[in-house]
């Protein structure tokens, strides 16, 4: 590519054109999932944006939890709105601060110049300027997405990980002790492995000790190799991905489990009553109550985020060049989880 030669005014008008794609896009999980996707449909050797889309995928299905079958049944209103909080705060952080340097990007790729410069006006952390220069010139996809996986951790440590909210209203709960407990935290991957299958196989892993900025930066590493070691499984997920889009629901993946629509239903007089059977549900027992987004969450305005720059310390360029690997999950240890999951709020509201 060939130094810029924009001028002021170009530059003034591309940056403003970028902020207002993005803050168009980032109304809400939907949008910003679906933006995701749609650039690395356009640009495929951005490996980051796919990770993002399938990341994003799992903060919706999360979000909605917390107004789905299970989660309401022991968490009360006001415990719910922090967690949510957490999630659309930092789903919005990220797409805020990284779909802005995927549109440069576009942008450089279409003129045949480097426009790296760009990316201080955008609000762009120096960590990352070196890293797309070297990316322009050898088109080494893993690096890139290493760097960006760290940059986008980095950018929700003191925003949204270490606020108040999140310490004292999130991390510090029993409920989020209980979550961990009954594996209600996961990233997951659907995907047909065969043409026959009736139903989407399940591939991820348990998400553990959030508030832990090391521990998320090898938890998107992780994500990021299960994703791309094995070309004929990305092929697969990303089959599912553009086939089904997403509306925050887990019917997305497994409509013989989940539902969006919410079922009248007897209350039980002992509680939760039991509804799984291996990976189906007991005969006549209805499916477990999974919203759409859109149905459980309205449209939040974000305030600001701040300018600052979260690089000082050239270790954390040290921590891109780490390979992290930590323990899968797969379709039985999904199925598992979600039993634990029933037992344990059958348990807790048998108690309360």
């Amino acid at each position: 590519m060939t130094t810029t030669t924009i001028s002021s005014l170009d530059k003034q008008e591309l940056v403003a054109q970028i902020r207002w794609q993005t803050a168009r896009a980032n109304r809400n999980n939907v949008t910003r999932t679906q933006a995701y996707l749609d650039f690395y449909r356009e640009h495929p050797e951005i490996h980051w944006a796919l990770l993002a889309h399938l990341v994003s995928r799992n903060g919706g299905w999360n979000m909605t939890d917390l107004k789905g079958e299970w989660l309401p049944a022991i968490m009360d209103a006001q415990e719910i709105k922090p967690f949510f909080w957490l999630l659309e705060r930092s789903n919005w952080l990220i797409f805020h601060d990284a779909y802005p340097q995927l549109l440069l990007y576009a942008q450089m790729k279409q003129r045949q110049e480097d426009l790296s410069a760009l990316l201080k006006p955008l609000g762009v952390s120096v960590f990352m300027h070196s890293y797309w220069q070297e990316f322009l010139a050898s088109r080494e996809s893993s690096r890139l997405t290493r760097a960006l996986i760290v940059n986008e951790q980095q950018y929700i440590e003191q925003r949204v990980v270490h606020k108040p909210l999140a310490t004292n209203r999130v991390f510090s709960t029993y409920v989020f002790f209980t979550q961990s407990l009954f594996s209600l935290n996961q990233i997951l991957f659907p995907y047909k492995a065969h043409p026959t299958d009736k139903r989407l196989n399940i591939v991820g892993l348990n998400v553990q000790h959030f508030s832990e900025l090391t521990q998320r930066i090898a938890i998107g590493k992780t994500l990021y190799r299960l994703l791309f070691d094995d070309p004929y499984r990305l092929d697969k997920i990303v089959t599912f991905c553009t086939r089904i889009p997403h509306t925050g629901s887990r019917a997305d993946y497994w409509p013989h489990l989940f539902t969006p629509r919410q079922l009248p239903q007897a209350k039980a007089k002992t509680g939760y009553e039991l509804r799984l059977k291996g990976d189906n549900l007991i005969s006549g027992k209805p499916k477990l109550y999974s919203p759409a987004l859109q149905t459980a969450w309205a449209d939040v305005e974000h305030a600001p985020a701040d300018g600052v720059d979260w690089f000082r310390d050239e270790k954390w360029r040290l921590e891109v060049e780490k390979q992290a690997e930590l323990p899968l999950i797969d379709t039985d240890a999904y199925i598992r989880a979600l039993h634990w999951t029933e037992y344990g709020v059958k348990l807790v509201t048998a108690i309360t």
